[in-house]
């Protein structure tokens, strides 16, 4: 796992090594794709679950530490972001202590965001997505 130790800024372009791995949680297609080539283009490695579910599944089957941090949907069918975070949260890993899992929705309330936090998550990020706010919130954690 890299550590801060290491001097390298998450999402500095030409300079992201390339054990940066980031799963994007989304449903829907378009905006799953935007979340992707926004990352891409910050030189982040990506892959992608349509479902809590399948982000799940994709997280345990995973090594450990294989995954940098998670964008997890909130409104998703099948499991929603919220379960999805607990889940991952209780799994006998080590690495769900530190994984950082960010909330992207367009419910911006407190009590959404307040809601994210009680499910595990650990940051909040509104649709659509900004960049630069992306970018911030990523480095803040990882």
């Amino acid at each position: 796992m890299i550590k801060d130790s290491d001097n390298v800024k998450l999402l500095e372009p030409g300079k992201t090594p390339a054990k940066r791995k980031i799963l994007v949680v989304e449903d829907n297609e378009l905006n799953r794709e935007i979340a992707e080539e926004l990352l891409s283009m910050k030189g982040v490695l990506v892959e992608s679950a349509a479902n809590g579910e399948e982000a799940l599944k994709m997280y345990n089957t995973s090594p450990e530490y294989y995954y940098t941090a998670i964008l997890m949907d909130i409104q998703m069918p099948v499991m929603n972001g919220y379960e999805a975070t607990k889940h991952i949260r209780q799994l006998k890993r080590e690495d769900v202590k530190s994984i950082p899992i960010i909330a992207l929705t367009a419910n911006v309330f407190f009590d959404d965001i307040i809601q994210a936090q009680r499910a595990g998550m650990n940051d909040h990020i509104a649709k659509p997505i900004d960049i630069d706010n992306l970018t911030s919130i990523l480095e803040k954690y990882i």
